[in-house]
């Protein structure tokens, strides 16, 4: 017997024992998990079943002893070490000893905090792992693959199929011997091999751009393995889904954020560095992901981050929109659209499924019809157009979980060119090739008019048709009868753009599947839950029933016969309460009638969710108060939250590191409530200094991006004082403006000794205005006139420069969010239903400047109204404030900055006319006048921190030590337990 002590491995990943889920046991199928790689080790003796693993907890005081017998093979102990990776274990030390063909491993470990383990049902688990990837059980082997993963496949004696087929089979498992390898040799070899054959350039002459495609679809490589085996592991246990619908979905890029959720970033970094290419700079090639507009789509991105990285078994849909939002372009200072060509140069991430086509209908007649003695009604559609599927891996990090986002892009259907070909009407055959290819051309197309409109709607339902198809489908393959449709899957409307989800999921079980109305209306209600984003009733959306009944004729007979039903029931609970009976009618009426999507959505949907506490309330009390006094019961809230992984471990590098120096452990990246633990050290002056440090370095890179961008140099002495956001009247970046000309004048009127004493400020604004929303381009003229007035002012120098940043979008954000000092969050209280972007700021420790309003009150719960800068009138007292009107006192200082743009100070006289007129006395619907004083007065509290050094650095650590409650992974896991009824349906090794 020879015993051999192998080297300290010290593998360690963030996944708590308390996360762990039981592994099934293997299935009887001949395909086992996963099938799209098998060992070439088919043949192995059935000696094997002599494996096995014991627990011994009594060899070690500080560790729990793994006691491995198995055959010696190339690989297994990759394989074994990996297995106590995943699960989140440290080894801190192993040994080894031969007999003979076998060996028996013995490995110390302890969980992610360093302790022994000793819970009984985690030791279980932990065994049934190692069990299921050594082949303990004599039924399942581990691939001989040195790659990050195991892999669990069949023993050939129990392949029910005989002759040509299993012959065939093993023969495909054979050539498929393996994963891809991450060391930095294999990973050169891919990416030459994509250099050569994917982008077709020569490995000896390629530049940083073809070096990115080519390093990018390697990484796909990878996620793809991943990916399939999540889903066929998912249709194995016959898990309920989720099926995540958003027309928005804000990606970003996707190379950082991959490679770092693979656990491969290193890797890669030393493979590129060999070949002469730094990593980041060719990350830097990629484009955004133009799929949104704002924090709705952003936070769709999160979510499905947070949705792979929990394990649960989900997928996303939305549409694939061929220009996005738009390009915003400023000339002169004004904002100009452009299209967002962000797919000219391809997009290696997406796999596109021309197999994977629906056709979606429009226009036409409803008819009815006698079908075995019963009338039915059948839609005859007058067009016709294909909806293709592109698929986009998510994966998760510290799990090998790998989701999909699929969006829709519209194609002509084959009819329209079989017709036109018949009649010889080539030019025919193009128009309608490009009228249907329109509807997935532009992200919100400009609704002003009746085009618009139109084309809006029938973006909303070519998304809702195809994904529906796409997941009846999908459950008709495993599935016999629609009476388990609630019990395997989950459809979440993310704001009412999906609302027609409920009305086409009713024709497709009533008129295509035959079921009766009542059983399928009750299927329906127990299908669908709903996050509204809205704060104000004004704003949620209506259809013309005039549009709708030429678009979808089918649809708005269903609709009727929803609303019909669902007011004889409410007749039966309220009485003829006309009033409210009509402000609770699916259907509006009027000059103009219109179907109320959240309406139907609230009534269709068995939980209606608010995205804050605040919020919540104003929709209990205001906005859906009728709803919630028939339903209490539906209504809840889970406030949003943003993945530290984009916002913190690939945008703030340097933070990540920091932070997990001083917790000593990564699990963070999983688990953001451990960010606590930094307020151990909060009064530690080491700490303080490299938390100074990290802050210089990203204030370095965004001051570089300024410079050139704009032109402009700016101090680092100065506090970077940014707000980035939508531009909106109610988000009021003109209040943020009024404030700067304020302090200009101040500062314009000041002696020299005084402005010494003055904190110099970089005042940074950002954000697109829609394009018909003029009020909202005015405001972005208006900050340009004064940039151009106070960066050329001599006697001001650095004490004050105004910047604004163009096209503001992920990745700009990833560069200005970690380098913000300061971050401004000014909606009047009350029209901000949650608001994200104060959580990312948040993580990054930049202090906050905020009304008390949307996540802000839960944010002061979490670290306390003195690490932060309030301001401004309260929810409760806006209303009071609104009728006062004319009447309402504005302060002198608020009242001269507007008399200064009035008057044409900056230029542009008339041109700021109506945008002074909506904030003059009696017209100040936002309370910017009520609100300035206070606002002034949080400024001066802003500034006094920051020339307390210790001061801010301390609070700057409490707002990261408070921020993990506003991780996207609580939001998620809150749904998933009280909305969607999903579990956790973990990929084993």
């Amino acid at each position: 017997m020879q015993t051999i002590s192998l080297p300290l491995l010290t593998h360690s990943f963030p996944i708590p024992l308390s996360s762990f889920s039981p592994l099934p046991s293997p299935p009887s199928p001949f395909i086992s998990f996963p099938a799209a790689r098998r060992s070439n080790r088919l043949r192995a003796s059935t000696s094997e079943s002599a494996s096995s693993v014991a627990v011994d907890n009594a060899d070690s005081a500080d560790s729990t002893a793994f006691v491995v017998r198995a055959r010696n093979r190339i690989g297994l102990l990759q394989v074994i070490t990996r297995v106590f990776k995943v699960l989140g274990l440290t080894i801190d030390r192993a040994t080894v000893e031969f007999h003979g063909d076998f060996f028996v491993k013995k490995f110390f470990v302890t969980d992610s905090h360093g302790n022994k383990i000793l819970d009984s049902d985690n030791l279980d688990r932990i065994k049934r792992a190692l069990e299921e990837a050594i082949g303990a059980d004599g039924r399942v082997l581990v691939a001989s693959s040195t790659a990050n993963r195991g892999v669990v496949v069949r023993r050939p004696g129990l392949v029910e199929e005989l002759g040509e087929r299993r012959a065939k089979a093993e023969r495909m498992f054979s050539l498929m011997d393996g994963f891809l390898k991450n060391d930095p040799l294999s990973l050169q070899k891919d990416i030459l091999h994509h250099v050569e054959y994917t982008v077709a350039r020569s490995r000896f002459s390629f530049d940083d751009f073809e070096a990115y495609q080519a390093l990018s679809h390697s990484v796909r490589d990878r996620l793809i393995e991943r990916w399939h085996d999540t889903h066929i592991y998912v249709k194995r246990t016959k898990s309920k889904r989720l099926y995540f619908l958003s027309l928005e979905f804000l990606m970003g890029r996707s190379l950082s954020n991959s490679v770092i959720n693979l656990g491969i970033q290193d890797q890669y970094a030393e493979a590129l560095s060999q070949l002469g290419f730094e990593f980041e700079v060719l990350a830097e090639q990629e484009g955004d992901a133009a799929l949104g507009n704002g924090g709705l789509a952003r936070l769709s991105a999160c979510q499905m981050d947070s949705l792979a990285t929990l394990d649960y078994p989900a997928w996303g849909y939305g549409l694939r929109y061929e220009y996005g939002l738009f390009r915003q372009v400023i000339v002169d200072g004004f904002q100009h659209e452009q299209p967002d060509y962000w797919l000219n140069f391809g997009n290696p991430w997406e796999i596109e499924r021309i197999h994977v086509t629906y056709e979606v209908k429009f226009y036409g007649t409803v008819e009815e019809v006698d079908m075995n003695g019963e009338r039915h009604k059948v839609w005859i559609p007058g067009e016709t157009v294909e909806a293709v599927a592109y698929d986009n891996p998510i994966p998760g990090y510290g799990t090998r979980n790998t989701i999909n986002l699929r969006l829709w892009a519209a194609k002509p259907s084959n009819q329209f060119d079989l017709e036109a070909y018949n009649t010889g009407d080539y030019i025919n055959s193009v128009v309608n090739r490009q009228r249907a290819e329109t509807i997935s051309n532009v992200l919100y197309p400009d609704d002003r008019s009746h085009q618009g409109k139109e084309l809006r709607l029938k973006q909303q339902y070519f998304f809702v048709s195809a994904s529906l198809q796409d997941i009846v489908r999908r459950f008709k393959e495993e599935h016999n009868s629609f009476d388990e449709l609630p019990d395997k899957v989950a459809l979440h409307l993310n704001d009412t753009h999906p609302s027609l989800s409920i009305a086409e999921i009713m024709r497709i079980l009533v008129d295509e599947e035959h079921l009766g109305w009542n059983k399928a209306w009750d299927i329906v209600c127990k299908i669908f839950s709903f996050t509204t984003h809205t704060v104000v009733a004004g704003g949620l959306e209506k259809i013309p029933v005039d549009l709708l009944g030429s678009l979808l004729p089918r649809h708005l007979q269903i609709l009727y016969e929803i609303n019909f039903n669902f007011m004889e029931e409410l007749k039966k609970r309220i009485g003829l309460d006309y009033n409210r009976l009509s402000r609770m009618s699916i259907v509006e009426e009027g000059a103009v009638k219109n179907i109320r999507m959240a309406n139907l959505a609230i009534v269709c949907s068995h939980t209606v969710n608010g995205v804050s506490k605040l919020h919540l309330d104003t929709l209990k009390t205001r906005t859906f108060k009728d709803f919630y006094e028939l339903w209490p019961e539906k209504f809840q809230y889970k406030t949003n939250g943003v993945t530290q992984r984009r916002w913190i471990v690939v945008s703030n590098p340097s933070l990540c590191a920091l932070i997990s120096k001083w917790l000593g452990t990564e699990a963070w990246i999983r688990n953001a409530d451990l960010l606590a633990g930094l307020r151990d050290h909060v009064d530690n002056t080491d700490f303080h200094q490299e938390w100074k440090m990290v802050k210089k370095v990203n204030k370095m890179r965004l001051a570089e991006y300024i410079e050139t961008m704009s032109g402009l140099k700016v101090s680092l002495d100065a506090m970077f004082d940014v707000q980035v956001k939508r531009i909106h009247e109610y988000k009021r970046q003109l209040l943020n403006i009024f404030g700067i000309i304020h302090r200009y004048d101040c500062l314009k009127n000041m002696d020299k000794n005084d402005r010494r004493k003055v904190v110099p400020r970089v005042c940074i604004i950002g954000g697109k205005a829609a394009p018909g929303y003029e009020i909202a381009k005015k405001i972005i003229k208006l900050c340009h006139a004064v940039a151009e007035k106070i960066n050329n002012d001599t006697d001001i120098g650095d004490l004050l420069k105004l910047v604004f940043i163009p096209d503001y979008n992920v990745s700009v954000a990833e560069l200005v969010i970690p380098g913000a000092d300061l971050s401004q969050h000014l909606s009047t209280a009350g029209h901000e239903a949650s608001g994200t972007g104060s959580m990312k700021f948040l993580m990054n420790g930049c202090l906050l400047l905020a009304t008390t309003d949307g996540s802000t009150v839960e944010i002061i719960e979490e670290i306390g109204s003195e690490n932060l800068f309030l301001f401004g009138a309260k929810v409760h007292e806006v209303a009071e404030l609104r009728e006062k009107g004319s009447t309402l006192k504005i302060p002198l200082q608020f009242a001269r900055v507007l008399r200064m743009v009035r008057d044409g100070y900056f230029g542009y006289e008339d041109y700021f006319k109506s945008l002074c007129d909506t904030v003059e006395v009696g017209n100040d619907f936002y309370l910017l006048g009520h609100d300035f004083g206070s606002y002034v007065e949080a400024q001066a509290a802003a500034d006094k921190a920051f020339v307390e050094p210790e001061k801010w650095i301390k609070m700057s650590i409490l707002s990261v030590a408070g921020s993990g409650i506003f991780s996207s992974d609580r939001t998620i896991q809150e749904y998933a337990e009280r909305t969607w009824k999903i579990d956790p349906c973990r990929c084993p090794l």
